[in-house]
């Protein structure tokens, strides 16, 4: 099945959000959504993030846009197509996307070939990072965890239905595929939710590493993730992690 490339202009990034994802870490701000909070499915199905202090909402000129995680104080990681815009700023460490957290701006973006990019903050941020990775972290059959606050349903303009509140989903490695500039990705089916629109260059993780990055979804059952480990040595050469 072709998958449609997100375009991020639109929000239309991908990324994900579901089943809880069990704590691994202490949550630094942040808290959960209230009870009262809007009765709509995350992501397209799936859940609220309990715990999640290395994850960034990506604002571009001011504007909500993609997920991004933090993985050294000064550098975070996300999704080649989620920062041609400019006007880089991030809120790192908070579930809710509007509060919370350390707000930081981005002052310089290196691209790669794939749909990976790395930003450079204007200023260390103490916390959780998030950990990267390596060839064999992952494997067909393998149940995942993916973040972002994108779009909670097909809701024409994705940008109109993003959530406030960080999602995550589960679902099920299924094999090598191509992300959305043809570089190496890892390609997964619909388990408890799908990514769309503003999940864009948030994580896929596989017992508590990032393995992935968001790059393209269909919506309804595949989604596809740029492969972090295929691409430590670039990542380690930037940002030295």
């Amino acid at each position: 099945m072709r998958i449609a490339r997100l375009v991020p202009a639109a929000f239309a990034a991908a990324a994900s959000v579901v089943a809880l994802l069990a704590p691994t870490a202490t949550a630094s701000v942040a808290t959960p959504p209230p009870t009262t909070a809007p009765v709509t499915q995350p992501i397209i199905g799936g859940g609220y993030a309990q715990n999640a202090p290395w994850a960034a909402r990506l604002f571009s000129n001011g504007r909500e846009t993609c997920s991004a995680t933090i993985i050294a104080p000064t550098w975070i990681l996300t999704a080649r197509h989620c920062v041609s815009g400019g006007g880089l700023s991030f809120r790192i460490g908070s579930l809710d996307q509007h509060s919370g957290g350390t707000v930081a701006n981005g002052v310089q973006t290196y691209t790669h070939s794939s749909d990976l990019a790395l930003v450079r903050l204007d200023r260390s941020v103490q916390g959780t990072y998030s950990r990267l990775g390596q060839p064999g972290s992952v494997s067909v059959g393998q149940s995942v965890q993916v973040y972002g606050w994108g779009a909670t349903s097909q809701c024409g303009s994705e940008a109109t239905c993003q959530s406030r509140y960080l999602k995550v989903a589960n679902v099920t490695v299924t094999g090598g595929c191509g992300d959305a500039y043809g570089g190496s990705a890892i390609c997964a089916r619909r388990g408890n939710g799908i990514t769309a629109g503003g999940d864009s260059g948030g994580p896929m993780n596989a017992n508590g590493v990032q393995v992935g990055v968001a790059s393209t979804s269909d919506r309804q059952t595949t989604t596809a993730y740029t492969n972090v480990t295929a691409y430590r040595s670039w990542i380690r050469s930037v940002a030295g992690v």
